[in-house]
């Protein structure tokens, strides 16, 4: 498996006047191969958020390196960094961030057409990932329209449409009952397999974390085998 993410001494601190600089991060190494689905666990406050984001090129590293799907991704400037994330990596949060004057379906094929996809074949993939989450019948439904648990199964299906080589979740199942987080968890994995994408997926729920590929825990800023 070919390595779709890299992180290499990764270091983050957030100064608010000695002596009160926290370091969040502190020399992280980090590699998340093609097809695989890592959890990232850690109590809160202890910098999971932050690493996504570095991951996911929303926030700058105070040193190290990172690569996704081998381009080190590490110096580029903003507009670089923006096409990078629109056409390499996929975000899912705890909350959904759906836009509410469009259907499930236009929020999963909006993203398609800003890169390129004819809408027909844009339509397709979103109705297939609805149908893979079991929310299909929303499909016409505007979010407010739907429940929270059917909202934040949108937004995931939302991360997939452009066939990212990185998927990054924080907490992506804590809203979710336990049959339908397992049925999200499902979907995921089938994705990860069949598309070759790779998952960084940050998660409180154990029983969930210890089904995938690799568990890591953030520890005093160094991520550790689980």
């Amino acid at each position: 498996m070919s390595d779709m993410l890299q992180l290499q001494w990764v270091s983050k601190r957030y100064n608010l006047g000695k002596p009160n600089e926290i370091r969040v991060l502190n020399g992280v190494d980090l590699t998340v191969k093609k097809g695989e689905v890592v959890a990232l666990v850690a109590p809160s406050g202890a910098g999971k958020s932050t690493l996504l984001h570095i991951a996911g090129l929303l926030d700058s590293a105070d040193g190290g390196a990172v690569h996704i799907n081998g381009t080190d991704v590490t110096g580029l400037d903003d507009h670089a960094r923006t096409a990078v994330r629109r056409a390499q990596v996929g975000f899912i949060y705890q909350f959904h961030h759906l836009l509410p004057e469009f259907s499930a379906l236009e929020n999963i094929v909006l993203p398609q057409l800003a890169n390129g996809v004819p809408q027909a074949e844009a339509e397709a993939r979103a109705l297939k990932l609805l149908t893979s989450v079991g929310v299909e019948a929303r499909a016409d439904h505007r979010p407010a329209a739907m429940s929270g648990g059917e909202q934040q199964r949108v937004a995931f299906c939302r991360a997939l449409a452009n066939q990212p080589a990185l998927l990054l979740a924080d907490e992506p199942t804590g809203n979710l009952d336990p049959a339908t987080s397992d049925r999200v968890f499902e979907a995921l994995m089938s994705v990860a397999k069949d598309e070759g994408l790779a998952a960084l997926i940050a998660t409180h729920n154990m029983e969930l974390a210890g089904k995938m590929d690799r568990v890591l825990r953030l520890d005093n800023g160094v991520l550790v085998e689980a």
